[in-house]
């Protein structure tokens, strides 16, 4: 769609998925899409969270629908993606936020912890971005939006699973968006700081003021601000941070 030579964003009426939507980052972005016009779905794992959400969604005026789902599993991600399209369309906005933040040492940290890291962080983007692209290549159009950390960039004490996913989130997201850009299609990476949520409440080896870092509400206006752009511009990666931590 074009104004004169400016070349505009999808319309409202496009559909975005979210992938752990129902608390945090997710959660935020799902109403500050829905608010901005988008028809919003939405994905976690637990069945009755996610029919709270869209029945909350709905009740915000949003047009909505969401499936319960491990998106670092292939068959939850293609009913996922099938059920939410059937429900409103063509998926024209991937966000994808599910993540799981597990800070340890690296003498306490278990195979395990970090398989599910990897799974939860990366596999998931993969899978998740697989299943979406075909409506999207075919109309030339679309924007995937990939939620990483400034961890992305740095390390810290406890992180070696969480920053080794998030590195590699925003080692993908970089080869990705030379690949796609020229079928039309943005990819975003953003990058946040500390952010008040449940997942960085309940590390103990991190510590933060929850009054001076980054809400999910800053990230979701972030997201939504990159995709506000006109088509011919990308901000291919941001990096969020508190003003004064």
């Amino acid at each position: 769609m074009t104004e004169g030579n400016y070349l505009l964003p999808m319309t409202p009426s496009t559909t975005a998925l979210i992938t752990g939507a129902t608390h945090g980052i997710g959660r935020a972005t799902a109403f500050a899409l829905g608010r901005a016009g988008y028809r919003v779905g939405v994905c976690s794992r637990t069945e009755s969270k996610i029919a709270a959400l869209v029945e909350e969604l709905r009740g915000a005026g949003i047009e909505a629908a969401g499936r319960a789902g491990d998106v670092s599993q292939p068959g939850d991600v293609t009913a996922i993606v099938e059920q939410v399209s059937a429900a409103l369309g063509d998926i024209g906005v991937l966000v994808n936020n599910a993540g799981i933040l597990i800070a340890r040492p690296i003498g306490e940290l278990t195979l395990e912890d970090w398989d599910v890291t990897m799974a939860t962080n990366l596999r998931s983007l993969y899978l998740m971005t697989r299943a979406v692209l075909p409506p999207m290549r075919a109309k030339g159009r679309g924007d995937i939006v990939n939620v990483a950390s400034l961890a992305a960039r740095n390390g810290f004490v406890g992180g070696t699973a969480y920053t080794a996913s998030k590195h590699a989130v925003l080692g993908f997201a970089r080869s990705l968006m030379l690949e796609l850009r020229k079928e039309g299609i943005r990819v975003i990476t953003i990058c946040p700081g500390s952010v008040d949520t449940g997942m960085l409440r309940d590390q103990p080896m991190l510590k933060s003021d929850p009054e001076r870092i980054l809400r999910p509400d800053d990230v979701a206006e972030s997201i939504l601000h990159t995709l506000r752009l006109p088509l011919r511009a990308l901000v291919s990666e941001v990096d969020l941070r508190p003003t004064n931590p």
